[in-house]
């Protein structure tokens, strides 16, 4: 959808597999062997890969200031099961989280989730507010209240309206 740089660490990840759905066209990345390759989700997965996605959606939307636009399962008990341990780094003893099983879709964005929150970049993980959008982007402006995915696409769009709007409203 757009050409921001991408995430940071295993936020690309989390990225990405909120943007399988194009909102606007209605085309689903996970409807695909190779939409679905990235994330190694199988064609039986992907329906449990969909309700992943949207939830994680739902948080970058939190993220964003905006409320979901619909229920699903909250992020918290999708990511419950997914086994991780901690990594202690030989080198110079750091420790992270990670996956126990690096094949499950759930295990690796829970490993994520957990980095990006010690590194403080979670929130910053956000969707996009226009209704025909929701992508998934890392917000790196200053202030961290970045609203659009794009600002020459989205953000564009939403400054006309509002620009339009005004010159109904005046007499």
């Amino acid at each position: 959808m757009n050409d921001r740089e991408p995430a940071p660490g295993g936020l690309a990840l989390v990225a990405a597999l909120v943007n399988t759905l194009d909102i606007g066209t209605g085309a689903d990345a996970l409807d695909t062997a190779r939409g679905r390759a990235p994330f190694g989700v199988t064609a039986a997965g992907a329906a449990e890969a969909r309700v992943l996605r949207e939830s994680l959606r739902a948080v970058c939307l939190l993220h964003a200031g905006q409320r979901p636009h619909r229920a699903v399962p909250p992020l918290d008990e999708l990511l419950a099961c997914a086994p991780l341990r901690v990594a202690i780094d030989a080198r110079d003893g750091t420790a992270r989280l990670v996956p126990v099983d690096a094949d499950a879709l759930a295990s690796r964005v829970a490993a994520a989730v957990a980095e990006a929150h010690t590194a403080g970049t979670w929130p910053r993980l956000k969707a996009c507010e226009a209704d025909d959008c929701h992508w998934a982007y890392y917000d790196r402006s200053p202030a961290g209240r970045g609203r659009w995915c794009d600002m020459a696409v989205c953000g564009a769009r939403a400054k006309m309206r509002r620009y339009r709007a005004r010159g109904r409203d005046t007499p």
